[in-house]
């Protein structure tokens, strides 16, 4: 049994080039947390997360400010690593079983919110799962991923892929422009941000009307470019509405729309339309559904699954390492596939989406693995964050041409995640 005995956590906050928008709001910046585990035998973990309030729980963030909801996560944070000293634990999937009731009961205490979120507690977590991840692998002499992933979580990780498709992120505020540059600089799958309220009314109508003519621009733009990485050589699209439609009927406006100017057949992701208590069948819905937010545990994961959602949005950077293997155990056992999408992280965040990514089976027209990345596109030090990570100067954590190249280095090193950043450890223990 591994067994703590000393925690320290701090806290670093990146601004964002401008106001990065979704879920009808928008956030400035993410606080990037630093958890730091040591255990009796001496040896340390140290665990990055990035929070995000707005995704996590879109009430806290609208009901507070931009640093209280910040503040809140992070005391969650700072409450699961006084506990996971009183935890020994034999795996971190284990502590983190221990760990999420507490940290969840202790959430809605200080938010005031009976019907929190548990993504909020979730995304609190991913720092402690992490640190937890690293000391687990000093203990016992482990240095990569795959030995590292528990024998019965392995069956949802089959694959080594040598490519990922590189999804960039297009919010509401990125120009027609910006986008067609994208495209021609290589990238070419594109996740689309829907479901804006372009009067910051509410108005349902008016954000359906905002999305079909967001659509039909990008499509008439990208519709013709041919590519070799999809079955049927044509880019493919990935909604993200983020719960903003109301109703099966309200979206089926926007399908039927987009089945009118021919770019239905290229939807290949509609990721989390539904609010999360909109619980009603979905297989008459014509295009693949994932299920995000609402896929907290592998619990609501099999739920999402027998009302017909058709993939799951793997979030390691957003709702654990631990978490996101069960989910992806689960899935596979459904034959639902996966995908690692993002969470605006910092580019060490980056490389523990990618071990999954990378291990995932390709999605149902794709013929070979993605892995959504937008920090470079929002963060205003992206490049000052990326000389935090130990293997910064690899080929693999850039994109070229649309595509993360994975070479034999990347498995050997597992993306540098075992390595503790230097950046993080002065952060964490002044010296």
């Amino acid at each position: 049994m591994i067994k703590i005995k000393k925690t320290v956590i701090a806290f670093e906050k990146e601004t964002f080039l401008a106001p990065f928008g979704f879920k009808g709001g928008y956030l400035n910046g993410a606080w990037q947390t630093v958890a730091l585990m040591e255990s009796e035998n001496g040896k340390q973990g140290l665990g990055l997360g990035t929070q995000s309030t707005l995704w996590s729980d879109a009430e806290i963030f609208i009901n507070n400010s931009e640093q209280a909801g910040n503040e809140m996560m992070y005391r969650i944070t700072e409450e699961a690593l006084r506990l996971a000293k009183e935890i020994p634990f034999e795996t971190p999937v284990d502590l983190l079983e221990k760990l999420v009731p507490p940290a969840y009961e202790y959430g809605k205490k200080i938010t005031g919110k009976n019907n929190l979120r548990l993504t909020f507690a979730l995304n609190a977590l991913v720092a402690v799962d992490n640190a937890a991840w690293q000391l687990y692998c000093a203990e016992k002499g482990i240095t990569g991923f795959d030995q590292m992933v528990p024998a019965e979580l392995k069956s949802g990780l089959p694959y080594r892929h040598r490519e990922l498709a590189s999804i960039p992120l297009m919010t509401y505020g990125v120009p027609l422009k910006d986008i067609i540059t994208a495209v021609n600089d290589g990238c070419f799958f594109l996740k689309i941000k829907i479901g804006s309220d372009p009067d910051k009314d509410g108005d349902q109508e008016k954000m359906v009307r905002w999305d079909k003519e967001r659509l039909s621009a990008i499509h008439e733009a990208v519709k013709d470019r041919e590519i070799p990485y999809t079955e049927d050589g044509r880019i493919p699209y990935y909604l993200d509405a983020n719960g903003r439609y109301d109703s099966k009927e309200r979206l089926m406006q926007l399908l039927d729309h987009a089945r009118k100017i021919g770019a239905l057949e290229r939807i290949m992701i509609m990721e989390e339309p539904f609010p999360e208590e909109y619980r009603v069948d979905v297989r008459d819905i014509p295009v693949r559904l994932a299920a995000d937010e609402s896929a907290h545990s592998d619990k609501d994961a099999l739920e999402r699954i027998e009302m017909g959602y058709g993939a799951i949005a793997l979030k390691p950077i957003a709702k654990t390492m631990s978490m996101s293997l069960k989910i992806a155990k689960i899935a596979a056992e459904k034959k639902i596939p996966c995908f690692c999408a993002d969470l605006t992280v910092n580019p060490i965040l980056v490389d523990w989406n990618k071990n999954v990514a990378a291990r995932l089976a390709p999605l149902p027209g794709m013929k070979i693995g993605v892995l959504e990345t937008n920090g470079h596109q929002n963060y205003k030090n992206w490049e000052a964050m990326r000389s935090y990570h130990t293997r910064h100067d690899a080929s693999w954590t850039k994109t070229v041409r649309g595509l993360f190249q994975l070479d034999d280095d990347f498995y050997a090193s597992s993306g540098g995640i075992l390595e503790p950043s230097e950046h993080y450890r002065l952060l964490v223990t002044g010296k």
